[in-house]
């Protein structure tokens, strides 16, 4: 599978043209890189690498675009303004234009014998699935393959199988979705765990305020009491009167600590004990036999509490933890 740019914004320059191609123009010949240690260099220097994931994956798709395709093979693109695939064969080697004679924006092509294009609809649904990484290059499983194939020639899909498969693909839509969710709240946990310990103390405060309370993360000092303060009127006058304790750092909190915070607690108090490390059994038995109310939030609660509120964040708040909003289909 090769993209034709945004959205497929280049698959009719690919389909007039009889070839596939992919960006990364500026550095030049790729065949001039007789290893990986010179592409990367040149990647690097053309492209930076403020994002080390991101180069790494530019280049596995730049090698697999110039080594790993050969003719014969099945090539397929993509137009979301048509939502239709072009499939066609590839033929000869890479080649590199210049300037004066890309397709599209593309500089590296391989050429391809085009043979056909195949509606999205008549594809099952975990075909549409699989073909719908956002990479811009990437290599077919055998059952795609298959299926690509089978509608090239113009066999349908089995009525019977095709009713048999609604509820499995559904189920597996549904696994895709619930693994999304999970790779997303990783990720999340992931940037909050590279916060520093006074951004902790903001993003805290971020999310309270979020949650409608007035919240300042307290003065700085050794002996200044809890981190961060917040209730209705900013003041402390109104309850509920939060006061919150964060500790950022690895290995799970014991008891002892959660007995000192709620012993600085006073009649009228509500506490937050929040520990991106976790929290011991004994502690959460500290917590729950407590007289004052107080709440244990660990890094799991703490990026669902973020997720959930995080549309009123300030932008204070979305400047220590920036995120994207993902739509998914209801059903």
């Amino acid at each position: 599978m090769i993209r034709a740019g945004n959205g497929g914004c280049y698959f009719d320059d690919f389909k007039d043209a009889e070839c596939v191609g992919i960006g990364w123009g500026n550095l030049g010949d790729l065949n001039q890189y007789t290893n990986q240690d010179a592409l990367r260099s040149a990647y690097i220097h053309h492209f930076g690498n403020a994002k080390p994931g991101r180069t790494a994956n530019a280049i596995a798709m730049i090698r697999k675009f110039r080594d790993d395709i050969q003719p014969g093979d099945l090539i397929i693109t993509y137009s979301q303004e048509h939502r239709e695939y072009l499939v066609g064969e590839a033929i000869g080697q890479y080649e590199f234009r210049h300037e004066s004679e890309p397709v599209g924006e593309f500089q590296h092509i391989r050429k391809v014998k085009w043979l056909g294009r195949i509606s999205r609809d008549l594809f099952t649904q975990s075909t549409r699935n699989s073909l719908g990484s956002v990479l811009t290059v990437f290599s077919l499983s055998g059952a795609v393959i298959s299926e690509v194939q089978d509608r090239l020639a113009g066999k349908p899909v089995e009525p019977s199988s095709s009713a048999d498969d609604v509820p499995a693909a559904e189920a597996e839509l549904e696994l895709l979705r619930e693994d999304v969710v999970s790779r997303g709240h990783e990720l999340i946990k992931d940037k909050i765990q590279s916060l520093a310990p006074d951004e902790m103390e903001e993003l805290t405060a971020a999310l309270l305020r979020a949650m409608g309370y007035q919240a300042r993360v307290s003065a700085r000092g050794p002996d200044r009491g809890v981190d961060v303060l917040a209730s209705p009127d900013g003041l402390g006058l109104t309850q509920p009167r939060i006061k919150a304790e964060v500790k950022h750092r690895s290995g799970s909190m014991g008891s002892n600590p959660i007995r000192s915070f709620i012993g600085a607690l006073r009649e009228g108090d509500q506490g937050l004990f929040i520990s991106t490390g976790g929290f011991t059994r004994e502690a959460r038995y500290e917590a729950e036999r407590a007289t004052i109310p107080v709440t244990l939030i660990d890094i799991d609660l703490l990026a669902d509490l973020v997720v959930a509120n995080y549309e009123r964040f300030d932008i204070e708040g979305q400047r220590l933890l920036p995120l994207v909003k993902v739509y998914w289909p209801a059903e």
